[in-house]
């Protein structure tokens, strides 16, 4: 991940992310009080923010954190005007303060901002579209404010349809760093190994299995068959379970693993876990909190690249789905919804599906379509070549870079 000053100022100012110093110019009569006075306005908001803020909310750049105070497009700019090349955020997913989402969320507020008690064209119209993007089977919508809240009602879904407890999730045994996270609540920490790992340890109704690095992991890209090697892995774990008892609700995981390493399962491994997960009585959900909505270039959600015979029983969305907005999404068949309902206990989220998030949503999707995104996505290689992370291992640099689209790891 990088965060690129692009302002020119002339004192040495190192690049959010990178080893090396960029050279920015200021007027050498005002460098050093423009200097003094970034660092003292910093250090001001800094003991402010420790003086009321939890220690535990970590800041981007902690040893020389940024107050930023406005956004356009892909730029951010600091309290003192510095001007920022944006390469880290995975929330503004057309482009800050975008002027038709701000426009869109302006005159629905002047209208009408209730929950979702009320019939309302915007989220039929909302849900309509976003339907437009999805295999035919994912036809019924339930809309959130977080990706968190939308990977817990995943969770409650798929235990309810399938009356089992279990979860499979994926971790890399050759990195600690590189593992599995669906969230922060407490359910979705107890599924994330990349958290649970530094609390109370993996339940017993939380099962791994290594995740289908084909660079690094158990069975590389010189393996006779990758494929079926890491989706037997899955089996496996399956088996062990059932000998202790353990029922399988849900294989949980990102479509294209991102916190887990940016990650990219070779196509048909999906295909090959679903059947062993389906035959165990349990459902496939599809994580695309993070590389949904055109990110991966080729198609609109990442468990595409598996191949059109692949679908899932639930997909999760959030983070680009409101461009910023808090909104969230979960999508999954008739037959899942219904027996979520049969309990005879509603399902209720207050802000969920309101109208403001809801003209948000269908803003987002205008844009995508009307800006060609997915295509910029599709050319998005360019990067790479244009950096140089294409041109092999290095002593310096990393030995392997991997994308789709502008979902980018090195």
């Amino acid at each position: 991940m990088c965060f690129f000053p692009v302002s020119l100022r002339k004192f040495e100012y190192k690049a959010f992310g990178l080893g090396a110093k960029s050279r920015m110019t200021v007027p050498a009569n005002r460098r050093s009080v423009f200097y003094q006075q970034d660092k003292l306005n910093s250090l001001r908001f800094i003991l402010l923010s420790d003086a009321c803020y939890s220690s535990s909310c970590k800041l981007f750049f902690s040893n020389d954190p940024v107050k930023i105070v406005k956004a356009k497009g892909q730029y951010m700019y600091d309290e003192n005007g510095r001007q920022y090349l944006d390469c880290i955020n995975n929330v503004a997913h057309v482009g800050h303060c975008h002027p038709d989402i701000v426009k869109a969320a302006h005159e629905q507020n002047q209208l009408l901002n209730t929950n979702s008690r009320y019939l309302h064209d915007n989220l039929v119209d909302y849900a309509k579209r976003l339907s437009k993007t999805l295999p035919e089977k994912l036809c019924i919508f339930y809309f959130l404010n977080s990706g968190s809240e939308a990977n817990d009602l995943a969770l409650r879904l798929a235990r309810q349809y399938t009356e089992h407890e279990d979860v499979i999730v994926l971790d890399h045994s050759a990195n600690c760093f590189l593992s599995a996270y669906h969230g922060h609540l407490t359910s979705l920490i107890d599924i994330s190994p990349y958290k649970f790992r530094n609390l109370g340890g993996q339940k017993e109704w939380v099962h791994v299995a290594p995740i289908p690095d084909t660079y690094r992991g158990l069975y590389r890209e010189d393996h006779e068959n990758s494929v079926t090697a890491y989706a037997d892995e899955v089996k496996n774990v399956i088996e062990h379970a059932r000998e202790r008892g353990r029922k399988i609700a849900a294989f949980f995981a990102e479509s294209l693993p991102s916190v887990g390493g940016q990650i990219i399962p070779p196509a048909g491994y999906f295909q090959k876990v679903a059947e062993h997960v389906h035959k165990a009585g349990g459902v496939f959900i599809a994580d695309e909190i993070q590389v949904g909505f055109g990110r991966v270039g080729k198609h609109f959600w990442a468990f595409q690249l598996q191949g059109e015979d692949f679908i899932p029983d639930i997909v999760t969305m959030g983070k680009p789905i409101g461009n910023g907005h808090p909104l969230a999404c979960v999508a999954t068949t008739k037959e899942i919804a219904e027996a979520f309902a049969a309990t005879g206990v509603e399902y209720f989220n207050t802000f969920g599906g309101n109208p403001v998030s809801c003209a948000i949503g269908l803003t987002v999707l205008d844009v995508i379509e009307k800006e060609h995104l997915q295509a910029h996505a599709t050319e998005g290689l360019w990067l790479i070549h244009w950096s140089g992370l294409n041109q092999g291992p290095s002593k310096k640099n990393s030995s392997h870079s991997r994308s789709r689209g502008f979902s980018y790891k090195t």
